[in-house]
């Protein structure tokens, strides 16, 4: 009867000195540090992005606390898409502004990125470019629209030179700092094994970086829809840039809002796509386990 009264209070004291310790070890699914989570949830997560901003938008133009003119509902935005896509203007403007920044985007790719693994893989050669495309990256690309217009007129050429130099100097840099990365002891085993510099930058460095190299052109992409816009105020008759500006002059608000979200679908497909890409080539360095 005596030892009852002593042992339970250990046993309690137990208890509570391990609860705090397992709440502290299994913290909840959606609070894990660097690990992945449930598919059910990121699908869940991912719809939320949407719905609620769309949610949002829908009770404040439904609501009558602002004009029309200046937040169209949901229903007249996709009503103006309807009647663009229906007129064959959309779909014009589409592959306008989208041939522009894909050529603006490949001949950067074409450059930057053979030049930035030089950069990254021979310190003589970052030491000698480094500075001068640093200078150059803090220039706004759209500075450079009347220099470009006196060399090459008001034509494609102008529009796509514009992208092509907003995405150069930063996509050089992110490939070349990719190559930081790449650890000295596989480029030493590589001369072991008898390889030379040409192999070693193409066959070891370059495979190495390729995620990087994913990775910075979906980021890079971005700046050419940025830039379209800028582009297509140069004497542009079609675009999705063209698009909005000539909206604003006439106050059609729902148009502006429909090439807006168009540029956003459009730009969510083409990250996708850049995403599936790095899944594909570089499953090896994918931290998702989907």
């Amino acid at each position: 009867m005596n030892k009852a009264p002593l042992i339970q209070p250990k046993r309690n004291q137990q208890q509570n000195d391990s609860a705090p310790e397992d709440r502290t070890l299994r913290p909840t699914v959606f609070w894990r540090i660097a690990e992945d989570i449930p598919d059910r949830l990121r699908w869940v997560l991912m719809g939320l992005s949407i719905a609620i901003p769309f949610l949002f938008w829908w009770i404040f133009s439904n609501s009558g606390w602002v004009k029309p003119l200046f937040l169209p509902t949901p229903a007249k935005v996709f009503s103006a898409i309807a009647h663009l896509w229906a007129t064959g203007d959309l779909l014009k403007d589409i592959f306008a502004s989208l041939y522009r920044v894909l050529m603006g985007f490949a001949l950067a790719a074409t450059i930057s990125i053979p030049l930035g693994t030089v950069m990254g893989s021979f310190a003589s050669v970052r030491s000698l470019l480094e500075p001068m495309i640093a200078i150059l990256r803090y220039m706004p690309a759209p500075a450079f629209i009347p220099l470009l217009i006196l060399y090459f007129g008001v034509g494609e050429t102008t529009k796509i030179l514009l992208i092509f130099l907003g995405i150069l100097f930063y996509n050089t840099l992110m490939v070349m700092d990719g190559v930081k990365f790449v650890p000295k002891e596989l480029i030493e085993t590589s001369y072991t094994l008898g390889a030379r510099r040409p192999q070693i930058i193409w066959q070891v460095i370059f495979p190495y970086i390729l995620p990087t190299i994913i990775d910075a052109a979906r980021v890079n992409i971005a700046a050419g829809w940025n830039l379209v816009i800028v582009s297509e105020l140069v004497a542009a008759t079609e675009g999705l840039g063209r698009r909005i500006i000539v909206a604003q002059k006439f106050l059609k608000t729902d148009e502006i809002f429909a090439g807006l979200i168009v540029i956003g679908i459009i730009g969510l497909s083409i990250d996708l796509f850049f995403r599936f890409l790095l899944r594909l080539t570089c499953a090896w360095a994918s931290h998702e386990n989907r």
